[in-house]
């Protein structure tokens, strides 16, 4: 495989360490594939992808981008349809097609954590990535998720997503999180935003073990509440990287649901390459 070009885009970009992970494992598999970064912002989205090559097989898609890329596409895979955002395009003949590798990669990431199935959950942020995490939610047979939001209304999609995909969602204030307890959290706020202590205790006291999604801003202040209860909390790099392998399993044969040659030693090298190892 030889002649194939890739690139993660967003804005900020500096940060990412997909470059890092993605590059790992190709020189790992023999792949002459090159993997680099792009500051892209929403205005110059279209421009940018429209003005790609032919050597340009894939892209990798982060904030803010993910609802363009889904726009963007002609075909969407099952989890972007739901979620109605994409962190990956694939070349097609006919254009684009859109994959949402997140809505797994919280799924593999919740499993290594020892998460494979759940009744109740919470899930604290409403934006792009709590509508992934809901799906992921679901497919692990989770019945009942609440959103605890610092504006409401910003759950009222997340509401609907949950009559679509057969949970049972109510909201809170994050100010007000309910004292319900649930079997699981998963944190979708940015990276460096501020959660009072007493919330974020309230979250932690009846949270379940936490998967926070951010990276780069380890420890986050309900990470904090959680080692403070006692109780498990991991950051959001499990997330990164089993997301990154469903990225590349798309890369290379337009599927998600086939594994790479050696995968197991493949995320091996991904993981070493994610912690800078």
């Amino acid at each position: 495989m030889s002649d194939v070009a890739l690139e993660v885009w967003g804005d900020p970009i500096d940060h990412s360490l997909s470059p890092a992970m993605h590059t790992a494992a190709y020189g790992f598999l023999g792949w002459d594939w090159t993997y680099g970064r792009r500051r892209v912002d929403e205005c110059s989205f279209h421009a940018e992808l429209t003005g790609l090559d032919a050597a340009h097989r894939g892209l990798s898609l982060t904030m803010p981008l993910k609802h363009a890329a889904f726009a963007a596409a002609a075909e969407r895979d099952a989890r972007a349809i739901l979620t109605g955002a994409a962190n990956t395009l694939v070349r097609t003949g006919d254009g684009w097609r859109a994959f949402n590798t997140d809505v797994g990669g919280i799924v593999a990431a919740l499993g290594e954590q020892g998460i494979v199935s759940a009744h109740r959950a919470r899930i604290v942020g409403a934006g792009a990535t709590a509508s992934a995490a809901l799906v992921a939610l679901a497919e692990l047979g989770v019945g009942e998720v609440e959103i605890v939001a610092r504006r409401p209304e910003a759950a009222a999609t997340l509401v609907d997503l949950g009559h679509r995909v057969g949970v049972h969602v109510t909201t809170a204030l994050l100010s007000e999180p309910a004292e319900r307890r649930v079997d699981v959290t998963i944190a979708t706020l940015p990276g460096g935003v501020s959660v009072e202590d007493s919330v974020a205790g309230a979250l932690a006291a009846t949270g379940g073990p936490l998967m926070d999604v951010v990276y780069g801003h380890w420890p986050t202040d309900l990470s904090r509440a959680w080692d403070r209860a006692g109780d498990s909390a991991r950051g959001g790099e499990g997330m990164l990287l089993h997301q990154a392998v469903l990225q590349i399993r798309a890369f290379a044969t337009g599927r998600v649901d086939e594994p790479l040659p050696r995968e197991a030693e493949v995320v091996a090298v991904m993981r070493r390459a994610l912690v800078g190892d």
